[in-house]
């Protein structure tokens, strides 16, 4: 795929499926054939929110990610501390220099025996510019195996600039399109009585544009914040609006 081709793909896409399909298959030409993107809207000094709201992409296999993910590592990699320092992009070899000068911390150690034990040995990491102290995004580009890190640095020596640009530009376009958790899906019914909070509308006023009683109105608005999470309504057109389920144009 040309990079016309691509770019015109990913500002054309409509959903996170369509999107990551042409992400991963474009970073894929480059040796980098697993990603993992993730995004918080609710760091804290001391955490990264509650991990069923972040927004995470991956094509790594289940045998991974059920660990990394779903048991935490994350937490402890080394390469997800940097991201959370930092901005831009940085080249797995400093995995190697925080061993030679023994500066991993014991958590940090068992990640990359874990990693080294999945194939998770060279690549780079691209730590997202972001406004909000409590939002931050970031990718890791694994190379795929058979690519020692001596080898994907000399790959991004010569593509690193425009493959940082494609990753930018898609985290843009993340953050524009709809995505949420599974089992956090607004109805459209939920995702309309919010819609209508969010105008200013009352419960009266919503039940007459809905064409429905103010107590199917009140279910539909406890279903919904039910379904984010969250015990306020105003809560919850924050939430909808965040993981951009309000106001969508189905195409």
């Amino acid at each position: 795929m040309s990079l016309r081709d691509y770019l015109l793909s990913v500002a054309n896409s409509q959903s996170m499926e369509e999107l990551w399909e042409a992400h991963t298959s474009k970073m894929a030409e480059y040796g980098f054939d697993r990603l993992l993107y993730g995004f918080t809207r609710y760091r804290t000094s001391t955490s990264l929110g509650d991990p069923s709201d972040f927004i995470l992409l991956t094509n790594h296999d289940r045998s991974y990610t059920d660990v990394f993910l779903d048991e935490g590592h994350y937490f402890h990699a080394p390469m997800v501390h940097w991201a959370l320092e930092n901005e831009g992009a940085k080249s797995w070899k400093l995995l190697s220099e925080m061993e030679r000068t023994k500066t991993l911390s014991a958590p940090e150690r068992r990640v990359l025996e874990f990693n080294r034990d999945m194939g998770v040995t060279a690549g780079y990491s691209i730590s997202f510019k972001s406004i909000s102290a409590r939002s931050k995004g970031a990718i890791a580009l694994t190379a795929q195996k058979g690519i020692d890190q001596q080898a994907i640095d000399a790959v991004w020596a010569e593509h690193g600039a425009d493959i940082t640009l494609m990753n930018n530009i898609v985290h843009l376009k993340i953050l524009t399109l709809p995505y949420s958790a599974p089992n956090r899906s607004l109805t459209a019914r939920q995702r309309e009585a919010l819609e209508w909070v969010g105008d200013g509308k009352t419960t009266q006023d919503i039940a007459l544009l809905m064409g429905l009683t103010p107590a199917t109105v009140e279910k539909h608005l406890r279903l919904a914040r039910e379904t984010l999470s969250v015990e306020t309504t105003a809560h919850a057109v924050m939430k909808a609006a965040f993981t951009n389920q309000m106001f969508i144009i189905d195409v």
